[in-house]
């Protein structure tokens, strides 16, 4: 990070004490001169630490205005349940954005299952349709159900098994 764009949020676990700075390139840079591909690179990495803490800063007060879609009640109720303890409202909206895209990739990935399913059985089951109208119209071939199956498949991408244990009689 760079000493010369001021973070307006702390970024530790200890509000109120400032962060470290791990980057010695603005220091390095003035106090003594370097070799000339050093020089350069160490003030390109200060200049894209800049960069990316203007952008995190940017974010971060993005987020004060953000409603996620799962309720601040919902996220305090599980974060509290594995023992996370955070006041800042910020970061359970980051936490909360980041779970509804993890859930979003899910869905989107069980989606796209159901797709190739109806696809891949579509050919034998168009034959028997017919051309116009009725039940078999192409509303009806457009439509897509997410069963289980779908749903096991995207979540094993993930590494998450949701598949029910066999039965046996």
């Amino acid at each position: 990070m760079s000493d010369s764009a001021p973070v307006p949020y702390p970024l530790s676990s200890e509000v109120g004490q400032p962060v470290a700075s791990t980057s010695s390139a603005a220091a390095g840079s003035s106090s003594t001169p370097a070799t000339t591909g050093t020089g350069s690179s160490q003030s390109r990495q200060a200049a894209e630490d800049a960069r990316k803490d203007r952008t995190l800063a940017e974010f971060m007060l993005m987020l004060d205005d953000y409603e996620p879609l799962i309720p601040n009640e919902v996220t305090d109720y599980y974060l509290q349940k594995v023992g996370f303890e955070c006041e800042d409202p910020r970061l359970k909206r980051l936490l909360s954005l980041a779970a509804q895209k993890f859930v979003s990739d899910i869905a989107a990935d069980a989606f796209q299952h159901a797709r190739i399913r109806t696809n891949a059985a579509g050919g034998r089951a168009r034959a028997s349709q017919p051309l116009y109208g009725g039940p078999g119209s192409l509303k009806d071939r457009t439509r897509t159900t997410l069963t289980m199956d779908d749903l096991s498949a995207a979540l094993q991408e993930y590494g998450i098994n949701a598949r029910k244990p066999d039965y046996y009689l």
